[in-house]
């Protein structure tokens, strides 16, 4: 989340924000004794595909998000990564002095959580201070964490300063090796993976596997020229029931897809996948959102960003505000549930009891283009039972009801992956578009 920003996530939020410690001491354990890199070449790996599409398994988890298992290093440790659309670092749990505080999971303990261990690989090396890629993954300030060190040093022999990723009221901290990424039918050298040795107030022991627009994701690392993913409800939460991550190396056209372009990107929000969204509606309803929110603008405000590693959404209050009232108007034949806002915190929620069938408007994103993306009650309210009652309430997450800031930093709107279950979504990086179409997952 951006430091400006007062927004509270009661999931586990997509804002990050990659700042590096201006200390001049390298902050690496003692005890890992791997080597370290000097320069290199920054080319992605060479390797001919025998096929241009691989596929994995993404597992829907009831912390909110979808993971995909990786294996990093020589031998390979295999470990499960959040894909995560919002952010942009690849990293995992690491080393026997990973700590992490104030986290949710139950195998917080670092006896407990599954950990990459680079002593036990020998392709493991920690990112030095002349690597070029030390300077593109850092802040302006790198040279206050690489002292005596710059492009023409050759006596530098100081680790790349400890990274700092901050997600909501999360954090994650460690530093940066380059490693052997032991993907299906694909391996990738030096690839840029964070070893996050302390984090805060985290819920889950899963590793990030960051998909954002800068070179070093995941599928910026691997050189595919797109993604696709179809994700599986919540309501698998925590089975083996899988959807599936694509990555394609090919220039074909995927058949069936309605697209809409990317959008550029405000200074402050490099990483994210702006869409160029006209209105939204609810059932025929056309709601009319003022166009402030829903294109960034160079100050970083508005717009609607699309996020896997988000559960349910986000919108800014003014457009939440709009949205909600529309649907009370429409589900008005279901009583309030009170009790059940009170006890989540979430609004609006209904009452279904007594009801012999429910009637639930699909909410409706227009993108420019002509792509309409329509939303099924089921994948954008939450279903759960209260005692003998059956109720739905709406878990978007918007601005705290005492912020008095009426046009907040970052997205206006979220598309979370619950609004996108059950759609075959594809992030065609060559040609700078998201195309997607209704398939059962």
């Amino acid at each position: 989340m951006a430091s400006s920003t007062s927004l509270l996530f009661s999931v586990f939020t997509v804002f990050s924000i990659l700042f590096f410690a201006s200390s001049s001491e390298d902050n690496i354990p003692a005890t890992i004794t791997i080597p370290l890199t000097s320069t290199f070449t920054s080319k992605l790996s060479t390797e001919p595909m025998t096929n241009p599409l691989v596929k994995t398994s993404l597992f829907p988890h009831s912390y909110g998000g979808h993971t995909i298992p990786l294996s990093f290093g020589t031998p390979p440790q295999k470990l499960s990564f959040l894909v995560d659309t919002g952010s942009h670092v690849v990293w995992t749990l690491c080393t026997t002095h990973y700590t992490c505080t104030n986290c949710s999971f139950s195998d917080a303990a670092p006896k407990k959580a599954p950990i990459f261990n680079p002593e036990l690989s020998s392709s493991s090396k920690i990112l030095g201070c002349r690597n070029p890629k030390c300077v593109n993954t850092s802040s302006p300030d790198v040279h206050l964490g690489c002292p005596r060190c710059n492009g023409n040093s050759k006596n530098c022999s100081h680790a790349c300063p400890r990274y700092r990723l901050q997600y909501g009221g999360g954090a994650s901290s460690g530093y940066f090796l380059l490693e052997n990424l032991n993907f299906p039918a694909k391996t990738i050298h030096t690839f840029l993976v964070g070893c996050t040795t302390s984090a805060a107030r985290l819920p889950t022991s899963d590793g990030f596997a960051g998909f954002g627009r800068t070179m070093f994701s995941l599928p910026m690392q691997m050189g595919v020229k797109k993604f696709a993913y179809c994700l599986n409800s919540h309501y698998y939460d925590d089975t083996r029931n899988s959807g599936k991550l694509v990555l394609d190396y090919s220039d074909g056209k995927t058949k069936g897809l309605s697209y809409t372009p990317f959008l550029k990107n405000p200074p402050d929000f490099p990483f994210y996948y702006y869409l160029g969204v006209k209105d939204i509606k609810i059932g025929n309803k056309l709601l009319r959102i003022p166009s402030k929110y829903l294109a960034p603008g160079s100050d970083g405000r508005g717009g609607l960003m699309i996020d896997s590693g988000f559960a349910y959404g986000y919108m800014t209050r003014p457009v939440f505000k709009i949205v909600t009232n529309e649907l009370k108007k429409q589900m008005s034949k279901y009583r309030r549930s009170l009790e059940a806002e009170t006890q989540s915190g979430l609004t609006p929620c209904f009452n279904f009891t007594g009801h012999k069938s429910i009637k639930i408007p699909p909410l409706i994103y227009q993108f420019r283009g002509g792509a309409n993306m329509v939303v099924a009650g089921m994948n954008y309210l939450l279903m759960s039972r209260l005692e003998t009652s059956l109720v739905a309430c709406l878990p978007m997450v918007t601005d705290a009801g005492n912020n008095t800031m009426e046009f907040t930093p970052g997205p206006s709107i979220i598309l979370g992956n619950s609004q996108h279950v059950d759609y075959y979504v594809e992030y065609d990086l060559k040609n700078e578009r998201l195309g997607f179409r209704r398939q059962t997952c």
